[in-house]
């Protein structure tokens, strides 16, 4: 029995409704990537105000590694919401807080002394970050990288790449960013294979000790292991390795941005723990909390000690909701074979995509554990990418009872956040829906463009 279940068009009437007070009521600057009007939501399908049930390979840009409403999350909030809801951190000490932060010191890697500290989201919990490797080294120079996404405050924005997006009018930026090329291996400029491009980036990265900014000046390295917003890419082990050799000699602070790759996402706890190399800082969000707002900047104690008293804190950062939900997620994603099953949701998506390659406009399969996405160009050598494809294919696979989210620095990939418990049969029926919601649109735009054959 299909789990995809349509009783309206969609968007039914009450979802168009509801959408007509949104867009009467609301900054229309907020985007929203499906025209549906969420009822309830459990595990990895969505029921709208329509009655219509939606398999959910979004969730909420990576919220839900371990699904909508899990019972012990549920559980663990309505047993705290019954306790205190928020005291307040800045006021007052409860269970909660040091719980959860011993919980994250004992979990990231490394094998040395660590603290937490608590914020309300990912890019709250950047900008913390910032400030503390500031603090601690004296120093203001941030490098981060092209296609890299950190948030949407002033400095995080400064950060971000994609700058028609996310900037554009904003201006003006926060001062002393500095942005590097990233070691995409499938977008190595011409006449450089991948390892060559890699290699290359590594070199400039020293270069840019000397061209843009000194050693003495850098305060921290920010890298996302698994680049998010930028189109799921792998950051390559030696690229970590060589920003971890560059921060060692220069005393700049290692910060990991693991606020879309952490918290089970690719399978282990942290997704740079598939490279080895161990950062000083690293950040998590998103499915930390099932839904809760909640972040945590996390690394070793002295750095998390430079502020000053008083230098860090917000009112609503680390509540006692959010810590129990933080709580009970890393219960549910430590039980046995939980967050392995990432590993499945990865081989069924090569299963179901590799062989479309001939039929479809696919540039790249790519990604670790729930954490992939498919790459869309309009040719396989000149790979100009074919965002129409999937701004048409988005649409037409949420008539057909997906939820879906793009990414990439061109907008041109389809990005699947699946919870790490989706039944098999489930995620091949919704990446079934998706294949066939790509194929219409492929086939509409060849009708309408000169296309490669």
């Amino acid at each position: 029995m299909p789990y995809i279940n349509l009783n309206t068009p969609i968007p039914g009437p009450n979802s168009v409704a509801l959408q007509q007070r949104r867009a009467a009521a609301v900054s229309r600057g907020l985007g929203q990537a499906n025209a549906v009007a969420v009822a309830s939501a459990q595990g990895s399908l969505v029921t709208d105000v329509d009655g219509n049930t939606f398999i959910d390979l979004a969730c909420g840009i990576g919220m839900m590694a371990v699904g909508h409403n899990h019972p012990k999350v549920v559980a663990a909030l309505q047993a705290q919401a019954a306790q205190a809801i928020h005291p307040g951190a800045l006021v007052v000490n409860f269970e909660g807080y040091p719980a959860l932060a011993e919980r994250l010191n004992a979990l990231t890697p490394g094998d040395f002394p660590k603290k937490t500290l608590l914020a309300n989201g990912g890019a709250e919990a950047v900008e913390n970050a910032v400030k503390i490797a500031r603090a601690h080294t004296g120093r203001a120079g941030v490098i981060v990288f092209e296609g890299a996404y950190h948030g949407r405050t002033n400095l995080t924005m400064s950060m971000t790449s994609k700058y028609g997006l996310f900037k554009k009018g904003f201006g003006p930026f926060a001062s002393e960013v500095y942005r590097l090329p990233f070691p995409n291996p499938y977008r190595p400029p011409v006449g450089m294979d991948a390892e060559a491009w890699i290699d290359w980036c590594c070199w400039n990265l020293d270069n840019a000790l000397v061209a843009q900014i000194d050693g003495s000046a850098l305060a921290c390295i920010v890298i996302e292991p698994v680049m998010g917003e930028g189109g799921f890419i792998p950051t390559p082990a030696k690229f970590l390795r060589k920003i971890r050799e560059v921060c060692d000699r220069t005393g700049a602070v290692m910060i990991a941005d693991e606020i879309q790759s952490g918290s089970g996402r690719t399978g282990k706890m942290y997704a740079i723990e598939h490279s080895g190399v161990v950062p000083d800082l690293v950040i998590t969000a998103k499915s930390l909390g099932a839904g809760v707002p909640v972040s945590a900047v996390t690394g070793r104690a002295e750095i998390m000690d430079a502020p000053h008293l008083g230098g860090v804190g917000s009112t609503y950062g680390g509540s006692p909701l959010a810590c129990a939900a933080a709580l009970a997620v890393l219960d549910v994603l430590h039980e046995p074979g939980f967050m392995e099953q990432a590993q499945t949701v990865e081989r069924v998506v090569r299963e179901v995509w590799e062989p479309l390659r001939t039929e479809l406009p696919i540039g790249d399969i790519r990604g670790i554990g729930a954490m992939m996405v498919v790459e869309f160009v309009r040719d396989p050598v000149g790979k100009d990418p074919w965002m129409e494809v999937i701004a048409n294919a988005v649409p037409l696979a949420v008539q057909r009872g997906v939820l879906l989210i793009r990414a990439g620095l061109y907008s041109n990939c389809i990005r699947f956040l699946p919870a790490l418990d989706i039944p098999e049969d489930m995620l091949r029926e919704a990446l079934t829906a998706v294949a066939d919601a790509v194929r219409e649109a492929y086939g509409k735009l060849r009708e309408s463009e000169v296309v490669p054959a």
